[in-house]
Formats: structure tokens, C-alpha cells, sequence
């Protein structure tokens, strides 16, 4: 079902500040229509920090719009926008069947994102709390920001700088904030030893030899879909010298904060779902690779 259907009359609720204006400036005449969600989750089926579908509908409008925007600002952290992380956002956008408006807004969001004007802080600030303390969608937004950065293959030091200001913003603590980056570049084919560019002492020559070489491994990963126990302890958030049962616990809590209808019922974009079933994949992945290598 599209998610984003433009209904007449007015909706009831405007997002103001940062965010509104982004909103405003991207939809135009839409907006004052209103931006619904086609299919909210039926009440009976919430669960804790249950809203009420107004709620609902404006926590979805925030995720669509600041995701796309901020996804611009972190493809052109490092001054010019790689046709990769073109790609990715408009593979993000096919995978959420848009209708032909929202497509539009969606491509109006990420070029807005792109500006030198642009004001990152405010944006993740009210996206925060418009999510009200939803910490899973906080991750999965994270975790979006992360593709964007890995899209052409590494995130470089001025995209690191930008994900790590998102991440404090929305109350990551460093460990945190690396596990999700070897979450996502693991869902990606990247080992996450190899997810950020090596700078120091390195001329361009040695860098661009260095990029192909995590090219080829990269698609070696993805061809024999597999993962080392390393990266899969990273994945996970385990060291080699946690027992099973921590390892277990780890892996259920990271298919908790993925589970499709706990996020959808926090307010994600129904669409957007397939990115936390990606994750949740190589999820499982990762706690399979342990067993595995542990015989258990």
C-alpha cells in the first residue's frame, strides 16, 4: 500500500520550525492539503509508546522528510555528491513505491539537504522530538544516514564528522554509534574493518589502490554472502570473549529494535520497512556465523 496519500480538506496539524519550512518548501500547495499515512496500524496491535493516529501520521511525515533531507546533507559532507549515493537514495525512494508527488518531494528534500544553507542540527533536533523517545526509529534513521555515506563503498572523514554530529544529537554513545556502522556496512557486503577511509600517511595513489582492493573483497562478501565471526561479533556488539547466552541476548535485542511491526507501530513509514527487514537479515546472519564457529 503507498504510503504518503494525498487526501483534500485540510489534515489538521501543521509541523512547524526547521522541519516545517523543509516540508513546506518541498511539497508546496501539497502540504496544505496534507501529507496522510494510507494505513496505520489497527490500535489493538500497538504496543508501548502507543500514539494516538494524528500522532501517528505526523511522526511518519517527520521520518519521511528529515530522512530524505538529511540523506542529501551526508552525500555532500564531503563536497560533492557521488552518483552512487545518487543511486541509493533513489533505490531508497523505488523501494518505497511513492506516488509520483512524493517521489518529487522526496527528490526536493535531498537536493534541499544538498545546500551550503542548510542546517543539520535543527533538523535532527526536531525530528528527536517529533519521535518522542522512539529510540528504534532513532536507530533505523541512523542507520539510513549510514547507507548514504557507504553508498559509494567508505564513509570519509567529513561524512564521519556529519554521522557523528547526528548521532550525538540523537543521544548515541560511541560504542552504539560504531555497532551501527558495522550493522549497516555489513548489510552491504562491506566488511565493517573496512567502512572508513584510511587518510593517515596515505597519498591519493595508495588510497585509490586501497578502494579497489575493498571493492573486490566487497563484492567477494557479497557473492559468497558470508561474514567472518569478527565482523559478526561487531554486528552483534559481542566480543569473542562473551559467553553464548550474552551473544543470544544481544542478537534478540537487535531483532527486537528491527521488528517490522514494532516500528511501524512507533510510526515508520510502512515503505520504508525493507530497510529494517535488510538489517534484520544480516542480523541473524551474524548470530548464525557465531554459532556456527562456536558449534554451537
Amino acid at each position: 500500500m503507498i504510503w504518503g496519500k494525498l487526501l483534500g480538506g485540510v489534515f489538521g496539524f501543521m509541523v512547524g520550525g526547521p522541519l516545517g519550512a523543509a516540508i513546506g518548501a518541498a511539497l508546496g500547495h501539497q502540504f496544505d492539503k496534507g501529507l496522510v499515512a494510507a494505513a496505520l496500524p489497527a490500535p489493538d496491535t500497538w504496543q508501548e509508546e502507543s500514539m494516538a493516529p494524528g500522532d501517528a501520521d505526523r511522526v511518519k511525515l517527520g521520518f519521511f522528510s528529515s530522512a530524505f533531507a538529511v540523506m542529501g546533507h551526508v552525500a555532500k559532507a564531503d563536497g560533492r555528491v557521488d552518483p552512487s549515493e545518487i543511486a541509493l537514495a533513489e533505490n531508497v525512494m523505488a523501494s518505497m513505491e511513492l506516488t509520483p508527488e512524493l517521489r518529487d518531494a522526496a527528490i526536493k528534500l535531498f537536493n534541499q539537504g544538498k545546500q551550503p544553507e542548510f542546517e543539520l542540527r535543527p533538523i535532527v533536533l526536531q525530528f528527536r522530538q517529533e519521535c518522542q523517545r522512539r529510540t528504534n526509529l532513532y536507530r533505523l534513521f541512523m542507520e539510513i544516514q549510514i547507507q548514504a555515506a557507504l553508498a559509494d563503498g567508505v564513509i570519509r572523514k567529513e561524512e564521519h564528522a556529519v554521522l557523528l554530529e547526528i548521532a550525538h544529537v540523537l543521544g548515541f554513545p560511541a560504542h552504539i554509534f560504531d555497532q551501527l556502522v558495522s550493522l549497516v556496512s555489513a548489510s552491504m557486503g562491506i566488511p565493517p574493518s573496512h567502512a572508513y577511509e584510511e587518510t593517515d600517511g596515505v597519498n591519493p595513489r595508495q588510497r585509490h589502490q586501497r578502494r579497489q582492493g575493498h571493492q573486490r573483497q566487497r563484492t567477494r562478501t557479497q557473492e559468497s554472502n558470508t561474514i567472518s565471526v569478527s565482523d559478526a561479533e561487531k554486528v552483534l556488539g559481542v566480543t569473542a570473549a562473551d559467553d553464548m547466552a550474552t551473544v543470544k541476548r544481544a542478537y534478540r535485542r537487535l531483532m527486537s529494535q528491527h521488528h517490522p511491526d514494532k516500528l511501524i507501530a512507533k510510526g515508520l513509514p510502512e515503505e520504508m520497512i525493507r530497510v529494517a527487514t535488510d538489517k534484520s537479515q544480516n542480523i541473524r546472519k551474524a548470530y548464525d556465523t557465531i554459532k556456527a564457529a562456536r558449534g554451537s
